[in-house]
């Protein structure tokens, strides 16, 4: 990564990692990425708020999208609230690309979709 790169808002490069912001919906009909929320990407989540299941289930929803391993992704900052930030530890160049993609398309990409 060079330092002329340009990012979307919603992410950040510091070495190999990537920091994620992103706002979550929880209680959705669906797990999807719903475009961009402000400077956040919007991810909608099936899973309550309830013991921590949204936190467990974003971080299965983003693993299983983004091709990673569990722990390769960390909560940083936002336990509790819809607006979190994490961290994506040895993030392969194919995550960067992935992830830049949704801030270019009013309908981004999405695991389980309904169309």
């Amino acid at each position: 990564m060079t330092s002329s790169e340009t990012f979307p808002p919603y992410l950040r490069a510091d070495g190999d990692d990537l920091y994620l912001r992103v706002h979550v919906q929880p209680g959705a009909k669906a797990d999807v990425i719903s475009g961009c929320h402000g400077d956040a990407l919007k991810i909608r989540l099936r899973a309550r708020p309830v013991d921590g299941a949204a936190n467990t289930a974003l971080s299965a929803f983003l693993c299983a999208t983004l091709r990673l391993k569990g722990p390769q992704i960390t909560l940083v900052q936002g336990e509790s609230a819809r607006d979190k930030i994490l961290r994506i530890r040895a993030a392969p160049a194919s995550v960067q690309t992935q992830l830049r993609k949704y801030a270019e398309s009013s309908h981004p990409p999405a695991l389980n979709r309904k169309n």
